[in-house]
């Protein structure tokens, strides 16, 4: 029985795992510009190995634009999946996603200042703006966490989503006033609060990746009391879960991969709230295979959602929070009838 588990969890990561890659090399492939699948693989691996690439390649496209935005999206989808995932099982509401703190709000807000009042990083175009939004929202999170515990020092759920809808509704009043004196930054900012991803660095890649591996690593060894979480508090408490050492730690690892998803790409809605869902229904609740499923889904669903966003309109491209808000309001509306009916 217990070979028979550990199989299916490896069939599992493995049908994941090549799905992602498949839907990523897609990606870099389709574009404005379509590239072949042996022109791809031939610049990537040459240029992974030292080796010299032939004349004619596209490699300045493959390298320097479509590998690492696609490398940015797959990480944001990624780590906004998980983070939503944690947040459902945490605060056992099937709405609650990542930006549920109001952390992501913070992020926006620190961003929107920095492109308004063009603050920038030397030789790094988009550090000062994931920089700010960065300390934005790691500042938002002491403020959100230390004003909840002085309301209630259990830190309910309650009391958090609570106050994570006021902190939202108090950080957008002030984003709008930024944006009414931005003057011509107006643009760029309303642009940004779209989502968009266009522009990714390697920079971008790495410390995107980095947030990934020492937040989303939190956050998937804490599978168990996410289990226990999703029963209710009572019944983790019963079974020998710190209830407010494990939540304070959940919280934190979330608002900081939310916070650098926003430094990077802006605000980029429905992936930490949908995807959970789907993948819920693909491997049941258990949350050892639930986090590791919402993971993959949340990248192989915003690497198509970004793929579209370049080539629908094509040369034009649709900010990618559009696409992301279009699909994943309509899935969650025919998830949601599902739900019902088999409850029926």
């Amino acid at each position: 029985m217990g070979k028979t588990t550990e199989n299916i969890k490896f069939t599992e990561h493995l049908i994941f795992i090549l799905s992602v890659i498949a839907v990523m090399v897609m990606c870099v492939c389709l574009g404005s510009v379509s590239i072949p699948l042996a022109e791809t693989f031939t610049v990537i691996w040459n240029s992974i190995f030292g080796l010299p690439i032939p004349e004619g390649m596209s490699q300045s496209i493959i390298l320097f634009v479509r590998l690492p935005r696609v490398l940015s999206v797959a990480l944001t989808g990624a780590s906004l999946s998980l983070c939503g995932c944690a947040m459902q099982g945490l605060l056992r509401n099937p709405l609650a996603d990542g930006s549920t703190l109001g952390v992501s709000s913070g992020a926006s807000l620190g961003a929107v200042i920095a492109i308004a009042f063009g603050i920038t990083i030397p030789g790094f175009s988009q550090g000062g703006t994931m920089a700010v939004a960065m300390l934005s929202a790691f500042l938002s999170l002491i403020f959100i966490l230390s004003v909840t515990y002085r309301l209630d020092s259990s830190l309910s759920t309650n009391t958090i989503i609570l106050m994570g809808i006021i902190f939202t509704m108090f950080v957008n009043s002030i984003i709008s006033l930024v944006t009414a004196i931005a003057g011509e930054k107006i643009k760029p900012i309303v642009f940004w609060t779209m989502g968009s991803l266009a522009g990714s660095t390697y920079l971008n890649v790495i410390a995107l990746l980095a947030s990934l591996i020492v937040f989303g690593t939190i956050i998937l060894i804490h599978s168990r009391e996410l289990n226990a979480f999703a029963i209710g508090e009572d019944n983790a408490r019963h079974v020998g879960v710190n209830v407010k050492k494990v939540k304070m730690l959940i919280l934190i690892s979330v608002s900081a991969l939310v916070g650098a998803c926003v430094s990077v790409g802006g605000n980029i809605g429905f992936v930490g709230l949908v995807i959970p869902h789907m993948a819920r229904m693909i491997v049941g609740p258990n949350h050892k295979r639930l986090l590791f499923a919402s993971l993959y889904g949340g990248a192989i669903f915003l690497m198509l959602a970004d793929l579209a966003a370049r080539t629908i309109v094509s040369p034009l491209e649709l900010p990618i929070g559009v696409v992301t808000s279009f699909i994943g309001s309509v899935t969650f509306v025919y998830i949601f009838y599902l739900t019902r009916k088999a409850s029926k």
